[in-house]
């Protein structure tokens, strides 16, 4: 009988270190399991043990783990704390408000977040559309983020000091420069920076990083542009590869760097898989401009295509690929716990890495109970809601499918081969700094999967249970 271990909060999971250790197959390893139609959430249901097998039959279904096969290191795994997940937290009774803190952040309690998106001022998920500045003030000296101290600064130091502020990467987007900045006069609706304003909307952004770093939220990056080839009814603005290829080269590059950040990190793209290649392609055109890109973010909003991200990262390999935004709707109250809205997230995971992502940001970590807050209606999931009429938390099944990840691929891991000899069972794998290896095992599939982890000629058998998602702990061997 399988064991089962409480809903929440999370306990018996493994604590990472940083630590290295010599990689090899030990006797046994520890799986843990989220599995549809049953209380398993993050559950340790169990060892398997390794023994010698050598060349399995062709009757055997495996997953071949190969740690000596080792290819991009891992930034992080987390989600995005925007206006909205603030301004619902900042609702919650306090105890709620400390689960949701364990929950996310807490690398033993918890889920252990290690990678935060927020925004640039406004975004959908913000209560009403606002910037940081007066209009038309060019010398951005009316500059403050002091919309920003009432909900969101405390809940990312919050956040960071749940963590262990050296265990988050923290980076930020922009939806749309200032109205008075854009060819349209209006944040929303897409339109376009100004020629004239392009070195003005540079220095925001610098005075942005100072102002956040100043409030004691370090700024790792930021990207260039949220979804810049997207008019929407939120706050949007368009820049054609070709402009944001230049803008970089001539204006944010240089005023990061002549304001001492040229450290920080830019992203580029910013926007959905299926055009990811021919972004990246023109913004490695120019030498110039390419040296100021760390690499390129990408969403899941069409197409799934991962063969764009492989290509990209096979193209630039000098580069870096991060997934930088993804969630499920339009929301409905009564579908939070609908099964396909987890595995859509395992099925991303799994793809996206195995072809060459080095970071996953899920969007909003917390919503309320109609999908929001959010000015233009625009309602989505989260893996958690908050009921801010009853102060209740609804943990979605997204939270521990994300969890399979977060919680056991630690940053500084390096992705190595798990290659599946049967299609209902999609994998990926990790070796950890401190030498454990993490195997996590989708099954979307209505059938149970019996196979086997097999590592040098030894092998461990279990199950993949139908709609579930297993992460198989190997404790590195001393």
């Amino acid at each position: 009988m399988k064991a089962k271990l409480p809903l929440f909060p999370l306990t018996a999971l493994v604590a990472l270190s940083a630590a290295p250790a010599l990689v090899a197959a030990p006797p046994s390893a520890q799986v843990y399991l989220t599995q549809s139609g049953t209380d398993h959430r993050l559950a340790a249901t169990g060892t398997i043990a390794f023994k010698h097998l050598g060349q399995p039959p062709e009757t055997v279904e495996c997953v071949f783990v190969d740690p000596e096969r080792r290819f991009e290191t891992v930034l992080g795994i987390g989600g995005a704390i925007t206006d909205a997940s603030a301004e619902t937290y900042a609702k919650l009774p306090r105890n709620k408000q400390e689960e949701v803190l364990r929950a996310y952040f807490d690398p033993v309690k918890g889920i252990g977040y290690s990678l935060v998106r927020t925004t640039i001022h406004s975004s959908d998920f913000s209560s009403a559309s606002y910037t940081y500045v007066a209009d038309g003030d060019r010398e951005l000296r009316t500059f403050d983020v002091a919309p920003d101290r009432q909900h969101r600064l405390p809940l990312i130091r919050a956040a960071l000091e749940t963590a262990g502020k050296k265990n988050v990467t923290v980076y930020a987007s922009p939806w749309s420069p200032p109205a008075w900045m854009k060819d349209s006069g209006n944040m929303l609706h897409g339109g376009k920076l100004l020629p004239e304003h392009r070195d003005t909307w540079a220095k925001y952004v610098a005075k942005f990083i100072r102002a956040y770093e100043a409030e004691g939220v370090p700024i790792w990056g930021v990207t260039v542009q949220n979804e810049p080839m997207a008019t929407q009814t939120w706050e949007s603005c368009i820049f054609t590869a070709e402009e944001e290829r230049d803008f970089v080269r001539d204006h944010l590059g240089p005023t990061l760097a002549a304001e001492g950040l040229g450290d920080r990190k830019i992203v580029g793209w910013d926007h959905n898989r299926n055009q990811l290649y021919q972004r990246a392609s023109t913004l490695m055109s120019d030498p110039e401009a390419a040296k100021y890109f760390w690499g390129f973010g990408f969403h899941w909003y069409v197409e799934d295509v991962f063969e764009n991200v492989a290509r990209t990262r096979e193209a630039f390999p000098d580069k870096h690929l991060l997934f930088t935004e993804g969630c499920n709707g339009p929301f409905e109250f009564s579908k939070m716990h609908d099964w396909d809205l987890a595995e859509a997230y395992g099925r991303s995971m799994i793809n996206d890495f195995n072809h060459g992502a080095t970071g996953w940001t899920d969007w909003n970590i917390l919503l309320d109970e109609t999908g929001g807050p959010n000015h233009v209606q625009n309602f989505c999931f989260a893996p958690v809601h908050g009921d801010t009429r009853n102060g209740e938390l609804h943990f979605t099944p997204a939270f521990y499918y994300i969890g399979h990840f977060s919680k056991f691929v630690r940053p500084g891991a390096k992705r190595i081969v798990a290659a599946p000899t049967v299609d209902r069972l999609l994998t990926t794998a990790f070796v950890n700094p401190d030498g454990s290896i993490a195997v996590i095992v989708m099954n979307s599939s209505e059938k149970d999967q019996p196979f086997s982890v097999w590592i040098k000629g030894d092998a461990a058998a279990t199950v993949s249970p139908a709609r579930s998602i297993a992460t198989i702990v190997i404790p590195a061997r001393r």
